[in-house]
């Protein structure tokens, strides 16, 4: 009976993840460049039942002997292990605003590739991300809506001076104060990048290359543009009430469960 319990259980709290994940997607819907999080669910390890008893010999020294029957396999349960994003392209929509920027994917010679924006965070680390909405700030330096500084190729920041800059399809910026070339980077595998907050991602084993020198990946950089969220506000929530509803499922069995070890506990064990 416990194990059912355990099981029941852990479908609550993976059903509860990922209704907190399927929530996060869908209060970023209208973010610039934010993809969306895929859940992926694992069983615990599958456990194998044996009945193990002895039998009498029915012999004169009255021998025993050891006897196990295979009743079968059972998993303990499920869990949901990570949030995988979702790295599509999500649809581009003119602003009409010179500081915002929008990368349109072109040829990827990796499924699992995806092409970013080169930012600056508050450390003065280098992350990567595909929310061009970006402003200049009172030094004249481009930076995103959350202050992180915009970098070119060579990793500097880029200082327009103006909000009256150009942008090439190439990712040129063509200003008063300079003409440079902003970063655009390429990853062949998108999924090893870490989600951080303020839409960044940070590079773990394996770093990005320059998506102008990687041979096969194609892209343009639309000026007055944003990309928008991939998310589809409609089918998450159908998820969200697929998973409410499994939630109630599983919570109705551990109501069941509990109902049961109170009647076992104080009804059944009862001495009269």
């Amino acid at each position: 009976m416990l194990r059912g319990f355990y099981t029941a259980g852990s479908a609550m709290i993976a059903n509860q993840r990922y209704q907190d994940s399927l929530t996060n997607n869908m209060s970023n819907s209208l973010t610039p460049g934010y993809k969306q999080d895929r859940a992926a669910f694992r069983a615990f390890p599958e456990m194998l039942i044996k009945n193990m008893e002895t039998h009498d010999v029915p012999t004169k020294n009255g021998l025993t002997l050891p006897f196990n029957q295979t009743v079968g396999s059972i998993n303990s349960g499920m869990y949901m292990q990570e949030d995988i994003p979702l790295f599509t392209q999500g649809d581009v929509q003119p602003t009409d605003i010179p500081t915002d920027l929008a990368i349109q994917n072109g040829n990827l010679p990796d499924e699992t590739g995806s092409i970013f924006f080169t930012v600056q965070n508050n450390e003065g680390e280098t992350r990567l991300t595909r929310n061009g909405n970006f402003t200049v700030d009172a030094q004249g330096y481009l930076t995103s809506s959350e202050g992180h500084y915009v970098l070119n190729q060579d990793g500097d920041r880029i200082q327009t001076g103006t909000e009256n800059f150009e942008v090439t399809e190439n990712g040129e910026v063509i200003s008063p104060f300079d003409n440079t070339l902003i970063g655009i980077a390429y990853h062949p595998n998108a999924n090893d990048l870490t989600k951080e907050g303020s839409n960044l991602y940070a590079v773990n084993e394996e770093a990005p290359v320059n998506a102008r020198a990687e041979a096969g990946v194609g892209f343009q950089v639309l000026q007055g543009n944003l990309e928008r969220s991939n998310v589809d506000p409609q089918q998450v929530m159908t998820e969200m009430m697929r998973s409410y509803r499994n939630f109630e499922m599983n919570q109705q069995v551990v109501r069941m469960y509990d109902q049961s070890m109170d009647l076992a506990a104080n009804q059944v064990g009862r001495l009269r």
